[in-house]
């Protein structure tokens, strides 16, 4: 067994235990002021339960990626008892049990366990637990290229596959730093995983088996289905090398906080509303799903079957949800070159990517084809549209739409100036200047900063904030002036979006029909699910809001007002046509007060 493994902080501190035969990771029964009531009496084991379902995914990151031993991953108290979650290799485990540290042999628990999961009932409140299983054998990348060939070739021209002979790991010491070698090779630290590179060259770099888990043993028996490597999505797989806490101090500068960053985001989790709309309603696995959960889309975009609700729920928009680690991507820039906004006297020079560029995200970073991810994914989905925008966009909405505003992700096509009911005459598409920066959302949404020190370490712009005005200093002349203009912006949004829904609270109080007005009161107006402008209860239902009871133009004026205020950025994203909007949905609800 290697050295007891890192827990987490919510798990108390574990004391050291003797070796026993075959690998395995070990933890604690939590102290009852953690997880668990204080349990009275000596209570042994009295049963063990194998969970038969989804394997949980990897919560805690290992350096390297999945596991060559089994790591316990969680405790928590149930009716009777306690679950026990663990994660590793694919294949079998034998879970044991001690019933404290004076004793002094670890006992079997149950018998071969499948699952990654167990209940435990009755037993003592100071159990300690371990789980055991197959010493792993890796293979090597090549020995996977006879089944998978097509996957393997363009993953070997990724910069995973020269993690270990890069010129720059080389300089650095790295091919010698056993603290390195997890991250760069397979398998490193485990009897039969890399050593040097005289010895087990064929373990150099960061290959399948670090994604996927030992697969020697799949390899000389695939059909054997108890063996077939892992496939894990969960962020925390790509967490345990891309991110700073493993990382020597020595080259913390070349290991930006992706990771760390990314677990602050909205992205990390599927939100909770959506979650429980999953478990009740199966049609918004797909619908929903498509933008809210990373195993769903990962089975879209793969046209694989869809997960159900707890596998939809477990995991968010992670790291394989917009980057893809087999293959690298070549992208047309669609912004090289020269920009010039003769309105707001604006010319700056897109150069960085160059007119063609690689990376491994399966789609650009900038397009100007509105979108709108509506109907079937197979015919919707588009790959050449903006990454961010695959998600950020109006999902389709209407004035005619009645149930609810529209949902707050349309910023790429008011980036666009693509949707919306404007004034007649005007341009269908007004582009804000912003929709020219090179990388559109990304250049503002994804700052990157060096590494200077411990206290000012790198930023790697994967926490998707606004997080410095700096970026802006290119166009405004300098970061104060920018911040004052989207403050001062911020607050001419806000006054107009007041001004627009105190005319339409208005127009619910005086011209709305009695029986709406009398029901309903200022939300007269609203969808029959209301925006946050009107709390405290349902709207007109669908067959209250037909014209002429709720006119077209206030469902225009309507549908403008929370598309500006859903978008989030108060105006940023395009901030002369979020006016427009508002001055003209301001306008529509005057024309119907005014007849």
């Amino acid at each position: 067994m290697g050295p007891p493994v890192q827990l987490p902080n919510h798990f108390p501190p574990a004391h050291s235990i003797p070796n026993l035969p075959g690998k395995s990771g070990w933890l604690r029964q939590p102290r009852p002021a953690l997880l668990l009531a204080l349990l009275t009496g000596a209570l042994a084991i009295l049963g063990a339960t194998v969970m038969a379902q989804v394997p949980t995914h990897l919560t805690i990151p290992q350096p390297g990626g999945v596991p060559g031993l089994p790591v316990m991953t969680g405790i928590e108290r149930t009716s009777n008892g306690v679950s026990l979650t663990w994660y590793g290799p694919a294949g079998y485990y034998q879970l044991y049990q001690k019933l404290g540290l004076g004793n002094a042999a670890w006992q079997t628990v149950g018998g071969l366990n499948f699952s990654n999961r167990a209940t435990l009932t009755g037993l003592r409140s100071n159990a300690f637990f371990r789980v055991a299983c197959a010493s792993p054998k890796y293979t090597g990348s090549q020995t996977c290229t006879e089944c998978h060939a097509p996957i393997h070739d363009p993953q070997v021209l990724t910069p995973h596959a020269a993690a270990f002979t890069g010129s720059r790991f080389i300089s650095l010491g790295g091919q010698t730093n056993s603290s390195c070698l997890p991250c760069h090779t397979v398998g490193a630290g485990v009897p039969t995983g890399f050593v040097n590179l005289s010895k087990t060259p064929k373990l150099a770099g960061v290959q399948c088996e670090n994604c996927h888990g030992p697969a020697a043993v799949h390899a000389a028996n695939p059909e054997d289905p108890t063996m077939v490597p892992r496939v894990e999505l969960a962020a925390a797989l790509c967490g345990g090398c891309h991110n700073a806490a493993f990382v020597p101090s020595s080259v913390a500068a070349y290991h930006p906080p992706r990771y760390e960053e990314w677990n602050t985001s909205e992205h990390r989790a599927v939100d909770a509303v959506v979650a429980a709309k999953f478990a009740t309603n199966s049609a918004s696995i797909q619908t929903c799903g498509a933008c809210h959960s990373g195993t769903v889309r990962e089975a879209l975009t793969e046209d694989q079957p869809l997960p159900g609700a707890a596998e939809a729920a477990a995991v968010g928009i992670a790291c394989a949800t917009c980057h893809d680690a087999h293959s690298l991507y070549t992208h047309t820039n669609v912004l090289a070159g020269v920009v010039t906004n003769v309105l707001a006297n604006f010319t700056f020079t897109n150069s960085v990517l160059g007119r063609i560029y690689t990376n491994q995200i399966p789609s650009p970073f900038a397009s100007f084809q509105p979108y709108h991810t509506t109907g079937a994914f197979a015919t919707n989905y588009n790959p050449e549209i903006n990454l961010c925008a695959q998600c950020h966009n109006d999902r389709g909405a209407s004035p005619a739409d009645t149930d609810f505003p529209p949902h707050p992700s349309g910023q790429y096509n008011l980036l666009l100036g693509a949707v919306g009911v404007i004034p007649p005459g005007e341009p269908t598409n007004q582009p804000a200047t912003h929709a020219f920066l090179e990388k559109q959302c990304a250049a503002c949404h994804m700052q990157t900063s060096a590494y200077v020190s411990p206290s000012q370490p790198a930023v790697s712009g994967h926490s998707f904030e606004m997080a410095s005005f700096n970026v802006c200093a290119t166009c405004h002349g300098s970061a104060v002036t920018a911040m004052n203009l989207a403050s001062f912006l911020e607050f001419d949004i806000n006054m107009q979006v007041q001004t627009v829904n105190a005319s339409l609270n208005s127009w619910a109080l005086t011209k709305a029909p009695v029986a709406l007005r009398t029901k309903y009161g200022t939300r007269a107006w609203e969808y029959s699910t209301p925006g946050s402008l009107s709390p405290g209860g349902p709207g007109p239902t669908a067959a209250e809001q037909t014209a002429p009871a709720v006119p077209l133009a206030i469902k225009q004026a309507r549908h403008n007002l929370y598309l500006v205020v859903n978008d989030g950025s108060h105006g940023v994203h395009n901030p002369l046509y979020c006016l427009d909007l508002l001055n003209y949905a301001n306008a529509l609800v005057q024309q119907e007060l005014h007849k």
